[in-house]
């Protein structure tokens, strides 16, 4: 999709060329891709800098992405944050400015690669969630406020699957019909089984991005291969297992050589696959296509997970498990 030009309203331009953000006057604004959650927008200041602004629809995400961010400098590229306002109370919408890093998005990237491309683009891919995965919290939990404590207490992001699912499927019913009665049931019957061997995983603590797919991970050529620049889109982390990660990552056929390549990178830089972990894996990503399914039939994620239950279905969704 083609950037499109944006007229900011004059408050966030205000705070955008004032003091405490770029201190020099804006002289182009346009959509960036992404942000399906939130409005993301590249700044070009006076001078030629370009910069990200993000702009939030969700209370506190805002302040939970740039405390991340923060945690995050010298662990995975991420983006420098130039200025944040948390609350919306300068610029009227809660909003991270941050420089806008080189590289293009792995989802457009893969296509064109060769399979031995493919494999050293992964080995990267790999050794970052690694890297991410050796952020540790005091408890599992979801994030709700700059101090990054996991809460509420006791709840724990692995556990609850079939109920999920059936809560899911019950709230929307263009999910029903697209999948039919015997797949939806078939569905309500893998989360059924699964939900007990997630267990395995319950007390993990590490940090989970959330949308680890090729659409927020920026790649750029590097020492002869392309190598990530980025992980962006930090707004729905949480304390858990990284197999979150690895399953959102793996939910699609990936080109030939990524996946193999995905995999030694994140095992060769301390990340752990344990038995079952590819049924494991799938079965935490169900949360997140579960959630999917209650999208409207237009939305552009509502037939993608249609498509990936059908898929999963027709496979053998417990191999490797005992």
């Amino acid at each position: 999709m083609a950037p499109t030009s944006v007229v900011l309203d004059p408050e966030t331009r205000r705070w955008l060329e004032g003091p405490e953000a770029l201190g020099r006057r804006v002289v182009d604004v346009v959509t960036l891709p992404g942000g399906h959650s939130n409005e993301t927008l590249a700044v070009t200041a006076d001078g030629g800098r370009r910069f990200a602004l993000r702009r939030y629809t969700r209370p506190g995400t805002c302040a939970v992405e740039v405390a991340l961010l923060a945690r995050l400098t010298g662990v995975v590229p991420v983006a420098d944050v130039v200025a944040a306002d948390p609350d919306g109370s300068r610029s009227g919408t809660p909003a991270l400015l941050s420089v806008l890093v080189p590289g293009r998005d792995l989802g457009s990237v893969l296509p064109s690669l060769t399979p031995d491309e493919a494999h050293a683009c992964g080995l990267d891919v790999g050794a970052g969630l690694a890297a991410l995965g050796r952020v540790e919290f005091g408890a599992p939990g979801f994030f709700t406020g700059p101090d990054l404590v996991p809460g509420p207490p006791g709840v724990d992001p692995t556990t609850g699957l079939a109920t999920w699912v059936e809560r899911c499927l019950a709230g929307s019913g263009p999910a029903r019909a697209a999948l039919g009665a015997g797949a939806s049931a078939a569905l309500l019957g893998l989360a059924e089984r699964l939900t007990p061997r997630l267990a395995a995983l319950a007390g993990q603590r590490r940090l989970v991005h959330a949308d680890f797919n090729p659409k927020n991970l920026l790649v750029a050529p590097r020492d002869g291969r392309l190598r990530l620049s980025a992980v962006l889109d930090w707004e729905f982390a949480f304390s858990s297992s990284p197999l979150f990660d690895v399953g959102n990552l793996l939910r699609r056929p990936r080109p030939d050589g990524f996946e193999d390549g995905f995999l030694a990178g994140f095992t060769g830089a301390g990340g752990s696959l344990p038995p079952g972990w590819r049924a494991l894996s799938r079965g935490l990503d169900l949360f997140s296509v579960a959630d999917l399914l209650t999208r409207p039939p237009g939305h552009r994620y509502f037939g993608q997970a249609v498509t990936v239950v059908r898929e999963l279905l027709d496979g053998d969704p417990l191999a490797g498990l005992s």
